[in-house]
């Protein structure tokens, strides 16, 4: 192997780490909790938007676009805590059980 690949896969590697960190970096086992993601844009703004389908999230009816590192990280934490308590909730909720027949009813 010759210096130049060595610094090619560096350089590959290192922008494909920062892609990662950008996108919220590992989930662990949070993965199921994990729906918002930020992401830089070409104006070098931050956008924080839904990981599944990539359109930028929204707070108060307003996009979340334009906002610094630290805004978007902070606004992405927070959507991603409340789509968990969310979960939690739901899942703590007790199961709807029909009703039950009564004999002779249809």
């Amino acid at each position: 192997m010759n210096a130049r690949n060595t610094e090619t896969d560096r350089q590959r590697n290192a922008a494909a780490l920062r892609i990662w960190e950008n996108e919220g970096g590992a989930s662990g086992r949070d993965f199921a909790n994990r729906q918002y993601g930020r992401r830089v844009e070409a104006d070098r703004s931050w956008t924080v938007y839904h990981v599944f389908s990539g359109i930028p999230a929204h707070e108060d009816g307003v996009a979340m676009t334009g906002l610094s590192r630290s805004d978007a990280t902070r606004s992405m934490l927070s959507l991603n805590q409340r789509n968990a308590e969310r979960r939690r909730a739901r899942v703590a909720a007790p199961p709807i059980v029909p009703h039950e027949r009564v004999a002779g009813q249809s």
